[in-house]
């Protein structure tokens, strides 16, 4: 289920673009209808054809009552018929032009919706935190990301115009009946009114029902993805077969859920009610023949009108559902929008050029409210270019500690300064770039080794790409490929080792020539004949720069100048090798084991 529980009122993003929609985001219809009038040229257009189309709709039965009355005149005037057939096919040759601008407005209005919200979407996912991104389940996130605003295409097209062009529709039988005779109104107009009392009703069981129909559909997703993504856990475990009944629950939850939309759908009253007024006009006219009000030609015009009513009957049977299900589908979008925020990129935030001097002072962090901190009363000072390696148990918050440093996380209470300088203080791009992390697991995109290798300077040249690349000792393995730096890896990297995906990492984040170098225990999966090499790659690339590094190697804690020793989030000890040595059992502990 997707963590989505806040809205935030404020606008902060970590990565924002100038608002070129200036959408309405106080709500679903009012952010659609804000997007759609972007365009309201098509619009005119889409309302001009659907009037037009309907308006030369209702001259055929019209236009046939005056051909009837032609036929069965005495003697029979021919030539009314030949007008009347004339004007038919012209009046809808007319039609068939305006048909073609009415779909066609509607379309490209869909389209473009389609575009513009899915660039929306992408550019605040982009926006996002880390503390969002850990709660949101990726699948449900595609599933809004990809189903859910197609959905807002499908309301447009066929759903809105549909919509339109059927009301239209509704209108011609009212505003014509009144040329035959006066009471040929009651019909159409008592129907008028009952088809919106039962459209009303039907579109407020509809709505929940949409609702739950993209969310099962979102929580099928999400079951698909975190599958997919740990595949290999799956298979090592044998558990394919529990998989695939956690699988069939949630799809089974998806079909009941669009079979109840089908159940609803198919208890349309608009149905009944259109048949029940084509007996009542149908019994009206002939008693106003009777009585000598009207004659033959009127009453074969008249239940020609009331077929108009037909169109939009059987339309909205499936036009409405679209457009509820494209509401829900713009609720559950708006809800990523709108989804709650802390990290604000700071754009006239500090620029300078960083020197790597990083501070904490009474550092606290908790992931959430309700969650014990992970992070508790954390100060230590670091000087530029020192080398400091943090040691401890598994879950003492190493990683947690050195990313609030790059704002991947924002302290909840305390300050982190780097250069001085509060990191909120900061520009977040400005900051980021000056600061590599080299995460324990290592993500490699679907592209070339040399696009992986230059992702944070994508104007670095190919030099540079392959001195980064010989510092991180990841030249040699690369050139054995057959097509070298050009050689596509899949995702995550998964033809490539360990070993060969933590150097790629490693000459990507030497390529950017940061100044502070965070490595999160980055040679884990480095075989003992590559480490020494690496080590002292990662030594000369240090010099001159604040190197953070988590790591349970003695190798590389020894020529640390400051070890941090972290103990259920708090620093246990702070020191070099042979003080820590002398002084803190948790250290001794450590290296010992």
């Amino acid at each position: 289920m997707a963590l989505l529980t806040s809205v935030s009122s404020s606008n902060y993003a970590e990565f924002a673009v100038p608002d070129r929609y200036h959408a309405n985001r106080q709500g679903p219809k009012r952010w659609l209808f804000s997007h759609a009038m972007r365009y309201w040229h098509l619009w005119v257009l889409l309302i001009i054809g659907a009037f037009s189309n309907a308006l030369l709709a209702s001259a055929i039965p019209i236009l046939t009552g005056q051909a009837f009355n032609g036929i069965l005149a005495d003697p029979p005037m021919l030539n009314i018929l030949l007008r009347s057939a004339a004007l038919i096919l012209l009046s809808q040759l007319l039609r068939s032009g305006l048909q073609l601008m009415r779909n066609f407005s509607a379309e490209l209005i869909g389209q473009r919706l389609e575009r513009d919200i899915r660039d929306e979407l992408y550019v605040s996912l982009l926006g996002k935190d880390m503390s969002f991104h850990s709660l949101q389940p990726v699948g449900d996130t595609m599933a809004r990301a990809t189903n859910d605003v197609r959905e807002i295409n499908f309301m447009m097209n066929p759903g809105v115009n549909l919509v339109i062009g059927s009301l239209n529709f509704m209108f011609m039988p009212l505003i014509m009946a009144l040329r035959y005779h006066p009471s040929l109104i009651l019909t159409p107009a008592l129907y008028s009114l009952f088809y919106v009392l039962a459209l009303s009703q039907y579109l407020h069981e509809l709505d929940p029902i949409t609702t739950k129909v993209r969310e099962t559909f979102g929580h099928m997703n999400t079951r698909l993805a975190e599958v997919l993504d740990g595949i290999e856990t799956v298979k090592g475990a044998a558990q394919e077969e529990q998989e695939v009944r956690r699988f069939e629950k949630v799809a089974r939850a998806y079909r009941n859920a669009f079979v109840h939309q089908g159940d609803v759908e198919a208890r349309f009253l608009p149905l009944l009610l259109l048949a029940l007024a084509n007996a009542a006009g149908f019994l009206h006219a002939v008693i106003l023949f009777r009585r000598g009000l009207i004659n033959v030609g009127d009453v074969v015009a008249y239940m020609g009108l009331l077929q108009l009513l037909g169109f939009p009957t059987f339309v909205s049977l499936f036009a409405y559902a679209r457009v509820s299900s494209g509401v829900s589908a713009g609720r559950r979008i708006l809800e990523l929008i709108n989804a709650e925020t802390h990290i604000d990129q700071n754009a006239q935030g500090y620029v300078g050029a960083m020197r790597g001097e990083v501070a904490f002072r009474d550092v606290s962090f908790a992931y959430q409210e309700d969650v014990g901190p992970a992070l508790e009363d954390i100060r230590f000072h670091v000087q530029p270019g020192q080398r400091v390696a943090i040691v401890g148990q598994t879950g003492a918050g190493k990683t947690t500690l050195v990313k609030l440093i790059n704002r991947t996380y924002d302290a909840t209470s305390g300050q982190v300064l780097v250069d001085g300088v509060d990191v909120r203080d900061w520009n977040i791009e400005a900051l980021r770039r000056q600061i590599s992390i080299i995460e324990q697991d290592i993500f490699l995109f679907s592209r070339t080794i040399a696009e992986n290798i230059a992702f944070g300077k994508p104007d670095a040249s190919m030099e540079e790409i392959i001195a980064a690349a010989k510092a991180a000792q990841a030249h040699e393995f690369i050139m054995s490929f057959k097509d070298g730096y050009k050689t596509v890896i899949g995702e995550r990297g998964v033809t490539l080792s360990g070993g060969q995906r933590q150097r790629l990492a490693l000459a990507r984040a030497f390529l950017t020539d940061p100044a502070i170098l965070i490595l999160d225990d980055s040679t884990s999966a480095i075989d003992s004949a590559t480490e020494d090499k690496i080590q002292r790659a990662i030594f000369a690339a240090s010099k001159g720069r604040t190197t953070f590094i988590i790591t349970h190697r003695l190798s590389q804690i020894r020529w640390a100048d400051v070890i941090i020793v972290m103990r259920k989030g708090r620093i246990a000890a702070i020191g070099d090798h042979e003080t820590l040595l002398r002084t803190s059992e948790s250290y001794r502990r450590i290296f010992a084991g």
